[in-house]
Formats: C-alpha cells, sequence, structure tokens
C-alpha cells in the first residue's frame, strides 16, 4: 500500500509545471546539455525521492543539479563532476545503507536499505537558488512524501536550506519546537516523533574547502543508525 501511494506521488510530482522559471531553465538545460553530457538523453523533469518505503532514515537535500539529477532522473546522481553524490553515496556505502558506493543512474540497479532521499525542490534551480515562492510550492509534496514514510524516525537535514524546509513541514504536521532550533552540522532536535539531525551539504564549496569532510560524514550517519536503532518509529499517517 505504502509502495502504491508513493507511486502516486512520484506521478505527480514529475507531472508538476508549478514554476514557470524553474519549468523553463529544467528544459532549456535538457535542451542544450554540455559538451560532457552531449549525447546524453535528459530527464529534464521534476525529480522524485528515491530508496527503502520502509525506511527509518529520511536524508533531504536542496534540489537536484542541472546535470546531475536533472540528467538523470535521481537526485544526488549522474553529473561526472558532481561531488556532492560521489561523497554521499560513498559514505552509505560505507553506513551500510547502499550495496554499492556510487549511484549512476535512475536506471541502475542500486537499492538503499532503510534509507530514502529526497530534496526540497524537485527541479533544477539557476544557480541552485529556489525561491522562497518555489521552495512553498514544493513543500507540499515533501508533506506528502513523509507521511508515506511511516517508519522514519530521524531525518538528516543536508544544509541549513533543508533544515528550514523540513522544520516547516514538520509544523505543517502540527509538530513545531521553540525556540526554534538552529542548523549547525551535528545539530540535533526532537520534533514531535523525530529526531532532526543537521549535516553541512555535500557540495563543492564545503568539501574543497574542507568544511565537510567524509569522516564528518560518517559520524552523523552513524549518530543517525543509534537513533534508527533505539527509537520507535515515526506516527504520521497519509491524509493526502
Amino acid at each position: 500500500m505504502t509502495a502504491d501511494r508513493l507511486g502516486d506521488l512520484v506521478a505527480d510530482i514529475i507531472t508538476c509545471r508549478r514554476c514557470p522559471r524553474l519549468v523553463r531553465w529544467r528544459e532549456e538545460v535538457a535542451r542544450t546539455r554540455v559538451a560532457r553530457f552531449r549525447d546524453s538523453v535528459y530527464w529534464g523533469r521534476p525529480v522524485p525521492g528515491f530508496g527503502d518505503p520502509h525506511a527509518r532514515l529520511l536524508l533531504v537535500g536542496l534540489a537536484p543539479a542541472a546535470h546531475g539529477g536533472n540528467r538523470s532522473g535521481r537526485v544526488f546522481t549522474g553529473d561526472s563532476r558532481g561531488v556532492s553524490g560521489e561523497l554521499l553515496f560513498a559514505a552509505l556505502h560505507r553506513a551500510g545503507y547502499s550495496p554499492r558506493p556510487r549511484s549512476v543512474s535512475a536506471g541502475d540497479d542500486l537499492r538503499l536499505d532503510d534509507c530514502y532521499i529526497t530534496a526540497v525542490n524537485r527541479c533544477a534551480p539557476p544557480a541552485n537558488k529556489p525561491t522562497t515562492a518555489e521552495r512553498d510550492n514544493c513543500l507540499p509534496f515533501l508533506v506528502r512524501e513523509l507521511r508515506l514514510l511511516p517508519r522514519v524516525r530521524v531525518i538528516l537535514a543536508l544544509g541549513g536550506y533543508a533544515w528550514d524546509a523540513m522544520l516547516r513541514v514538520l509544523a505543517e504536521a502540527g509538530h513545531t519546537v521553540r525556540p526554534r532550533p538552529r542548523f549547525g552540522h551535528g545539530a540535533e532536535t526532537l520534533v514531535g516523533p523525530y529526531r532532526l539531525i543537521g549535516c553541512y551539504h555535500p557540495s563543492q564549496q564545503n568539501t574543497f574547502t574542507g568544511r565537510l569532510t567524509p569522516d564528518m560524514v560518517d559520524e552523523v550517519l552513524a549518530r543517525a543508525r543509534q537513533f534508527t536503532d533505539a527509537e520507535g518509529p515515526g506516527t504520521l499517517t497519509d491524509s493526502c
């Protein structure tokens, strides 16, 4: 039942055209491509979440990359220069969530165990910067997604943008925290039945400067595993 409803959500996501600026951008990128992918057929649509529908760990990023998820159709996947996906999937492999250290395309046979990956915005935004209105247009998808992942116990927010968005999503579900917790790498807070953990986004800006290292990602994933193994499941039910 959960898988069937997630399928309905995926269908709604990939046909969405709510944000004219993002629609133009994602389709232009898919049409013009870049030299290293000139022979590729781009996905060029909103990118749905992916992973284990019975996951206890939910990872939330910012948005698909123009030549990554927007090309492959899978979040954090497909850009040969994409440090984010390389670092993230290698860490998930070391933590036991993925059988392989790389995700090549949405068509490969990679499967995640006890982990689901998604993003706040489903379309690749220019300069990786969605507007507030574009964020708000996408948040209902994230609300539905969380409700359709009833075993989620821990949410790992990759960056401050995802941290803020998840607090909004959880507030929409009736779970708020006061004072509002601040994002930081390794920050933790309980929000209703969920533990929200912060992790610096695995972007080039963070990894090339050493602000985020593989060891740091390993540490937050190990921390997440401690809680998924110890805490009870989430309690949201699907009302969409």
